[in-house]
């Protein structure tokens, strides 16, 4: 299997980035023919003329980008910015694997469509009307809560 990390052979690129140019790609080719970033290793020079090394290096970026995503995936349930790590730990394999690099890719887009809806005059208009009717049923039903048993904790409340 082809990483599209050897770029010892150019062959192998080629065909990626005509995909990309067609928009014939994985993640559906808008982003790639966009960027212009060529996909695959981007390792030293030196590194990537040498087999052996470019293999131990890769290796090497495997697993720091592994313990990064188990990092984040470990913060998930617990305090600590979770997703940011774990893309974090995806960003670390992008500098060398092309799965993730086109991964990125295209959760870069997702966010960028999702953005772009949530400024949508309407969508903020719906969000703030839903945003607004949940603050009065909560303050409603804390108001109830202080009329029925005033300022005391739940947990203290004698019945």
């Amino acid at each position: 299997m082809n990483t599209g990390s050897d770029k010892g052979a150019k062959e192998p690129e080629a065909p990626e980035r005509a995909d990309a140019a067609s928009g014939a790609g994985v993640d559906g080719g808008a982003t790639e023919a966009a960027e212009g970033k060529p996909l695959g290793s981007r390792a030293p020079g030196f590194i990537q003329a040498r087999r052996t090394l470019h293999l131990s290096w890769q290796v090497g970026v495997f697993i720091v980008g592994l313990a990064v995503v188990v990092g984040g995936v470990i913060m998930l349930p617990l305090p600590g910015p979770g997703w940011l790590v774990i893309f974090g730990g995806m960003a670390i394999w992008a500098t060398e694997f092309v799965w993730a690099q086109l991964v990125l890719r295209w959760t870069k887009r997702k966010v960028t469509e999702a953005t772009q809806r949530a400024l949508d005059p309407k969508v903020r208009r719906r969000n703030i009307i839903l945003t607004t009717i949940g603050v009065v049923i909560i303050a409603v039903l804390g108001g109830v809560y202080v009329w029925k048993f005033g300022l005391e904790m739940p947990w203290n409340i004698k019945q």
